[in-house]
């Protein structure tokens, strides 16, 4: 059973820092390609930011780009987000995703396995 676990996210204010991490087990990742996708209340799944599971590929929504950045740990299985200069519209619920092959994607479709979701809220 693949399991992608969140960590806790939090209330930021305005300017702030918080990163995110996301435990993967189950399988084997290291043919996969990760991802962090956010929904805000009302709105559709959006995609922020994926990472191959070797690293050598990043890709951003230009929403995130310079303040975002992904990364990951093979040896924790582990893929985090470092948010930078957060701001009230980042606010919404973030997803960890995995998909069954080693190129990334924005879209959160071709994603086979999710986390639970983690609250991010952006507010003074």
């Amino acid at each position: 059973q693949v399991l992608l676990v969140e960590s806790e996210g939090g209330l930021v204010q305005p300017g702030g820092s918080l990163r995110l991490s996301c435990l993967a087990s189950g399988r084997t990742f290291s043919g996969s390609a990760m991802a962090w996708f956010r929904q805000a209340p009302g709105k559709e799944r959006e995609f922020v930011a994926y990472i191959t599971w070797s690293g050598g590929s990043t890709y951003y929504a230009d929403s995130v780009k310079g303040r975002f950045t992904i990364s990951n740990d093979n040896a924790k299985n582990t893929v985090y987000l470092q948010m930078n200069s957060l701001k009230p519209e980042d606010t919404a619920v973030y997803y960890c995703a995995a998909r069954r092959h080693s190129r990334g994607s924005y879209y959160y479709t071709e994603y086979d396995y999710w986390g639970q979701g983690t609250q991010v809220t952006v507010s003074s």
